[in-house]
Formats: structure tokens, sequence, C-alpha cells
């Protein structure tokens, strides 16, 4: 008797019958996974979702009737589940539909390689094959959506005013991957204008898509937020992304710390990882150097936060309960890198707190509470 556990059942919704099939066909030859069902369009997905109970949904942005946003926004208040976002729209920038995806609650997306109608599809099957397992370990609880409206823009007056950008003593680098375009969206615009650090972020994602995440992060905060850029300065009250499929470092320079782009071998498997980025963050600022590791499946970013801490440095972990998926933040607070760990709304407080408290003579923060040594289930 077979005591293997049933098949993740899995929604399909595109508005295309063709995609639909290619669809279906990649996910139930996958052996992982069971399609229950197929809609057309987001008025049709919400039936099924109530009267399917898929564990997971695949989402179409671009539909009749009812939209990707619009059902993926209705889903999450009634119904909610991982969604996985397939999109054939490629409007870059920060009106890019996907990252607003992405704030709704979507789990992850993944491009339709040659617009809305792919005969290519199965060239991604990789990549969403691993988006569904990513899925499948998905806390809820850390998938609560935004309120329903877009994060704040800041006036101009309200951007304005940041010290004056000179060569950064102190280095904020946050780490994330599945759900971290999520929670960047709420960590970013809530860090304060007179921020003295600069912020370096990692996020798992692939080449072209970062410029658009930067874009969007840069329209809602009150800092200025860029891709980085090999050689560029690292000036504090700045936030600088590191482009998809590029390793990002810190090396030291004439004037201060320089961000330094590489091609190197994939990371844990991905490129780029935080783990180069947190290192050499230890080794160029030692205790100025602050880490972050937020939501996110694996361990990448575990053992970079460990330096960080033996160059006595801060580490900073996203707590299970509003984790999308706790990996990284479990195995970085397991690798003792992490003297605090927090939800996910108190993430901007503690980098402001510990920020400032790396001034000459300042005593740093007592951890928040004790952090596990061992990784716990």
């Amino acid at each position: 008797m077979s005591t293997s556990s049933p098949l993740r059942t899995v929604l399909v919704v595109d508005d295309s019958a063709f995609m639909r099939k290619l669809v279906v066909d990649l996910i139930d030859g996958s052996g992982e996974f069971r399609v229950v069902g197929t809609a057309r369009h987001g008025a049709d997905a919400l039936k099924k979702v109530h009267a399917l109970e898929p564990d997971i949904v695949t989402m179409d942005i671009e539909m009749p009737e009812l939209d990707g946003l619009g059902a993926l926004e209705r889903i999450m208040k009634e119904s909610p589940r991982p969604v996985v976002m397939l999109s054939g729209a490629a409007t870059g920038g920060a009106n890019d539909p996907v990252f607003r995806a992405l704030e709704l609650g979507a789990v992850d997306f993944l491009r339709k390689p040659s617009g809305p109608i792919s005969l290519d599809l199965a060239t991604v099957r990789g990549p969403l094959l691993e988006a569904l397992r990513a899925a499948s370990e998905v806390n809820l609880r850390g998938v609560a959506a935004f309120t329903g409206a877009a994060p704040r823009r800041f006036t101009s007056a309200e951007v304005r005013g940041a010290p004056a950008d000179g060569a950064a003593a102190c280095v904020v680098a946050i780490a994330s991957s599945t759900g971290g375009p999520r929670a960047l969206a709420e960590v970013i615009p809530a860090l304060p204008r007179t921020l003295e650090a600069a912020v370096v972020v990692v996020q798992h994602m692939p080449a072209g898509f970062t410029r658009s995440l930067a874009e969007r992060l840069h329209a809602h905060s009150r800092l200025p937020v860029s891709e980085a850029e090999d050689g560029q300065l690292l000036r504090r009250g700045r936030v600088y992304i590191a482009p998809g499929g590029r390793h990002l470092r810190l090396r030291a320079g004439a004037d201060g710390p320089l961000l330094a782009l590489d091609d190197g071998p994939p990371v844990w498997g991905v490129r780029p990882a935080a783990d180069p980025l947190f290192r050499s963050a230890a080794e160029c600022l030692g205790s100025g150097a602050i880490g972050v590791v937020l939501t996110g499946m694996g361990r990448d970013g575990a053992e970079g936060l460990r330096a960080i801490r033996d160059a006595g440095g801060v580490g900073i972990a996203q707590d299970r309960a509003t984790s999308i998926i706790f990996g990284m933040p479990q195995a970085a607070a397991a690798a003792g890198g992490a003297t605090r760990v927090v939800a996910l709304s108190e993430i901007a407080g503690a980098v402001a707190e510990t920020v400032a408290a790396r001034r000459p003579g300042v005593t740093p923060p007592r951890p928040s509470r004790p952090v596990a040594r061992k990784e716990t289930r």
C-alpha cells in the first residue's frame, strides 16, 4: 500500500484555451502536481476556487470580465491560497502589473516567454515548477495582502532633506527571495529619510525585473532607490538594488566603499546571492554592517549574516508568523547570525534603531528575543 502524500492540486486560469492546455500539460506531466480544473477569466476563477478548493492557483494577468489583479485581490480576501502569476505583458517600469500582484499577495510570478500566446512555454517549465514548489511551502498568514491601495507615494518635500549623501560608514544589507518584493514594498518605504546608512538589497530575481523593482520602490519611498552600478560610491541615505543575474559585493575604495558587480557562478543556485554581499559588507565595514534576512526559500544569507555578526555587526531576521516562507530567516537564526527576530512591520524600525546605535559611544540594542541556534520544524 502506497504511503506517498497526495499531489498538490492546481487551478489554471488563462483566457486562452491554447495556453490553458500548455500550462495543464506542463503541470500534470511533472508528477508533482495535479491540475484540478481550469478557468477562462477572473470571474470564472473565483467560482472554481470556491467549488474546487485548489491548493494553488496559476493566474494570467490580462483577461476579460475580471482581470488577474482583480481576481487575485478577491481570492486573497475571500479564500486565501498561494497564487502564481503568469504574465504575458512586458510593460516594465514602476507600473509593471507583476509588482502590484506581488504586493496583493501573489507568491511568485513567471513571464510568458513570447507574450500572451507563447508556443515556447515549455522553456520555462523549470521555473514554473520551482514557483509551484515554493507555493507549496507558503505560510498563508504571511501572505496577508495590503489593504488594497498601492503603497503611499511621498511628496518631494517629504523625500528631500535627507542627510548629505557622502560615503557611507554604515550599510544595511538586505536579503529576500520568495515573497521578497511584497516585503520590500513594506520595509523600504518605511525607512526614514534621515537614515545615516546606505541600504543594499539582494532580491532573488532574474535579469530584466530588478530595474522595475527599483523604480517602483523609488516611487513610493522617502529614500532614493536605484539599481546598483559597478564602481558606484556607496552613499548614505540611498538604496541600491542588485541587478538580476549579477552578484553584488562591496569593496574598499579611496573615498569609501564601492559597489562591485560580477558574473561569478551562482551561489545556492541563485545570482545575485546574499552571502557574497553580506561577507563583503563584514570585511569592508566591520561593526558598521547590518544584515537583514527576509522571507524566502533556502538558506542564502545565513552564513553571510553570521560573518556580519562575527565582525561586530548586527543581524536581523524576519519572524515566522509574517514570513511568506520562513526558510531563509530560519536558517539565519539557526546559524547564529540573527541578534534580533522581528515581525515584518517592525523591520524598518529595527533597522533605524540599529543604525542610530552604530554611532560612536552608543551601545547596540539588545536582542529582542532569544534566538535558537538549531533549526526547528
